[in-house]
């Protein structure tokens, strides 16, 4: 374990990338073999690198705002526009500032590069994207933000993963 801490202390963007190009593309997978019922190929392999790509992508606007948010969140307490909540009360603070404005965008920018790669203009069902926020992403970060820094990027993906389980298997086909 001390490799991989080491490992996104000293490559902080790095890291990022290549955990969310394999844990949010597996997601991507995932969901699609939930859908079905079995595994399988669903995506030939250029588009499953571009979805890699697309990963490695959103993992740095990611890394950006978990460092951004929390100096947002430092600078209300430091100023008294919030209190001091303590680890959980922080943790969750931060997580619904997050996700509540940058998490909005994130599942625009989310959705435009998956039409992008699928060439396609697809924003059908974006509100259920919108309301993975708060049923999904502000409890999922809130235990993400109460781990040490270096943990907290790397859990991250692992709920892209999650999340991609639970949306395959609410969206299966009935046979």
């Amino acid at each position: 374990m001390n490799a991989y801490v080491e490992f996104v202390i000293a490559y902080p963007i790095y890291s990022a990338m290549i955990q969310f190009a394999v844990l949010g593309t597996l997601g991507d997978l995932l969901s699609k073999w939930m859908q079905q019922g079995k595994i399988f190929l669903p995506y030939k392999l250029p588009i499953i690198l571009l979805k890699m790509l697309e990963w490695a992508i959103i993992a740095i606007t990611i890394k950006y705002a978990f460092v951004g948010y929390q100096g947002f969140l430092n600078n209300l307490i430091e100023h008294r526009f919030v209190p001091e909540m303590g680890l959980f009360g922080n943790a969750f603070a931060l997580s619904v500032f997050m996700n509540l404005q940058y998490g909005l965008l994130l599942v625009i920018f989310h959705r435009f590069l998956d039409n992008l790669i699928a060439k396609q203009n697809n924003w059908k069902n974006i509100d259920k994207g919108m309301l993975s926020l708060i049923w999904f992403w502000i409890p999922a970060h809130t235990i993400t933000f109460m781990l040490d820094k270096p943990y907290q990027i790397g859990l991250a993906a692992i709920w892209s993963l999650v999340l991609g389980f639970i949306l395959g298997y609410y969206n299966r086909e009935s046979k």
